[in-house]
């Protein structure tokens, strides 16, 4: 998934010689995914990276052996955690600045990912992402409307599954 700010405003670092030098913000944003297994025992964190102005990560949810009937909720499961690290992240940094300084964009980019080729193929796009920042469709400066950012998406997460 791909959880952006809101502007895509550069909160988190830069990135210099292909490498994310986090800010303190970016710090709170890493804490907060590294938590996420605290609140969510069914999830583990796959490759994740903190970008300047987003977030990509890989979440495994584990489903228990014979839930079928639980597959709904675990649907659910998604927004409440990608709801909660949101949170998290908003409420620290704004508590440092004293007032409503940070936001996130309102929704984000998710892909259910099938099979083994697929997630290797998200996780280095995820691990090469800062060495791509200067044409990545999320910076600023590449000036790339949003329908393009979603074809982006479509297009990497559709070239990646079965």
């Amino acid at each position: 998934m791909t959880i952006c700010t809101k502007g895509r405003k550069e909160f988190f670092g830069e990135i210099r010689n292909g490498i994310m030098g986090l800010n303190e913000f970016g710090c709170i944003a890493a804490k907060c995914w590294q938590e996420i297994p605290k609140y969510f025992c069914n999830v583990k964190l796959g490759t994740w990276q903190i970008m300047p102005n987003h977030v990509h990560g890989v979440l495994n949810i584990e489903i228990p052996p014979n839930a079928e009937r639980r597959i709904d909720r675990t649907k659910m499961l998604l927004p409440k955690i990608i709801h909660g690290f949101k949170s998290a992240v908003t409420r620290q940094i704004n508590g440092i600045q004293n007032k409503i300084f940070f936001q996130w964009q309102r929704s984000y980019y998710d892909h259910i990912i099938r099979d083994e080729k697929s997630l290797n193929n998200i996780c280095e796009y995820i691990q090469n992402n800062p060495y791509k920042w200067s044409s990545d469709v999320e910076n600023r400066k590449n000036r790339y409307f949003d329908i393009e950012i979603k074809n982006h998406y479509d297009h990497l997460f559709n070239k990646h599954s079965i």
